[in-house]
């Protein structure tokens, strides 16, 4: 029994949340579509899913999209755990019915979220902060969620920063799985896109001093409501 990370490049790994669910007892594996890995032919064993990021954009031509998109529609109608972070989250969207396109600026390092009032009553957001600083990298977003979908979390630069659809597929857009050395390996290249969101490396350096900790803190919080509400049924299973 498994949960199956989709990591898409070298960079966009489990980070944070990887160690955290390892740390419950749950067996993490990690299949590398963009390095030719097939996804499982059926879902025998698979405990749930999550989508990691990737610097690939869902209108792109890549072998492994179309097969990723069924395997994540799939696993949402079976009522499997779902998870999708940046790229996951446009695929799992994609993947249900919504819209995905390119933003007219990206967004980029450290901004403000803000929780829906739906989502002060989500058990997977328990205990997260109204207002938080996220960690962010991306210039294509959720233009329109799924039919169904309930917004959790947003900001002026991008409407759509999480989301949850049916009872346990939940996507967000910004990056709290990833440590601080995740942080340093995703913007050693990034001053170009830095720039176009308006951000100096000043700036960003600024950023990263005042609003890591917070971040971190908040970052291991739902880490850990993952672990402890989205997949309960594999937890009570390793405890017998």
């Amino acid at each position: 029994m498994a949960i199956i990370a989709i990591q898409h490049d070298d960079l966009r790994r489990s980070g944070r949340l990887g160690v955290t669910l390892r740390d419950h007892g749950f067996r993490v594996r990690t299949i590398r579509v963009d390095q030719g890995e097939a996804l499982p032919a059926d879902f025998d064993g698979v405990d749930g899913v999550v989508s990691l990021g990737g610097r690939q954009n869902v209108d792109e031509k890549h072998a492994w999209i179309d097969k990723e998109l069924a395997f994540l529609r799939e696993a949402h109608e079976r009522s499997l755990p779902v998870l999708g972070i940046c790229l996951g989250a446009q695929l799992i969207a994609k993947a249900l019915g919504g819209e995905v396109g390119k933003m007219d600026r990206p967004e980029m390092g450290f901004t403000d979220v803000h929780l829906t009032p739906t989502a002060h009553t989500d058990t997977i957001l328990a205990g997260i902060a109204w207002r938080s600083p996220q960690f962010q990298k991306h210039w294509y977003e959720v233009k329109a969620l799924p039919d169904g979908a309930k917004l959790l979390a947003t900001n002026p630069a991008c409407k759509v920063q999480a989301y949850s659809i049916g009872m346990r597929t939940y996507a967000f857009q910004y990056h709290f799985e990833c440590d601080r050395s995740m942080i340093d390996q995703y913007m050693v290249d990034a001053k170009t896109d830095l720039h176009q969101a308006g951000i100096t490396t000043d700036e960003y350096a600024r950023q990263l001093e005042s609003k890591y900790e917070m971040f971190a803190r908040l970052g291991d919080r739902l880490c850990l409501n993952i672990c402890t509400y989205l997949i309960p049924r594999v937890a009570t299973e390793m405890r017998v």
